[in-house]
């Protein structure tokens, strides 16, 4: 989307200097002049919508192929053991989600937040996908014993869902932008 951004900028100011161009020349140049100068300055731009939209296409296909591998990935089941141990790691006591009650439940999110925030940085698409089962795990957990939460608690609960979504979602979009980012000639 930036470099789409970019161009278009870029287009703008190609139109602004073929504008000023025609301006300048037609105070002290014969018609004839007039028509090469804007000649030149179209060709300039075509050149510029050009390679925007190579480079639209190429981003274009580097997300479906991006969208390919994530579906592909996805419908790999997880591993049981390797679930296990991420729902120690991120729950810690209250990995057993029966354990969790309205009195914890806020203990549980943060400490389930407080690992996320920990080892988010080396996680891998993959180990996000585990996380997020446990997530949906925990969310289940706390919709089944939601009516005797206090609000107070609630809240916070609801505070912290949102940040794992932003997190997430942030991870998602840097994934993206690094499967579209232009890469060297020879890797096209």
């Amino acid at each position: 989307m930036k470099s789409w951004l970019l161009y278009s900028s870029r287009f703008r100011t190609g139109i602004l200097l073929t504008g000023v161009a025609c301006f300048v020349a037609a105070c002290d140049s014969t018609p004839r002049e007039r028509q090469e100068i804007v000649r030149q300055e179209a060709r300039k731009l075509d050149t510029l919508a050009d390679k925007a939209a190579t480079k639209l296409r190429v981003a274009g296909r580097r997300t479906m192929q991006y969208d390919s591998a994530a579906r592909i990935r996805k419908a790999q089941p997880l591993n049981a053991a390797a679930e296990a141990t991420f729902t120690k790691e991120l729950l810690g006591t209250y990995a057993d989600l029966s354990t969790v009650t309205p009195d914890n439940v806020s203990a549980a999110y943060t400490q389930f937040m407080r690992q996320v925030r920990a080892k988010r940085r080396a996680w891998t698409q993959r180990d996000w996908d585990y996380a997020d089962v446990i997530f949906k795990r925990l969310n289940e957990r706390r919709r089944a014993i939601r009516l005797d939460v206090r609000t107070s608690d609630d809240l916070r609960v609801k505070a912290l869902q949102a940040e794992y979504m932003a997190l997430e979602n942030g991870r998602d979009v840097k994934d993206i932008r690094e499967a579209i980012r232009d890469k060297p000639a020879a890797s096209r």
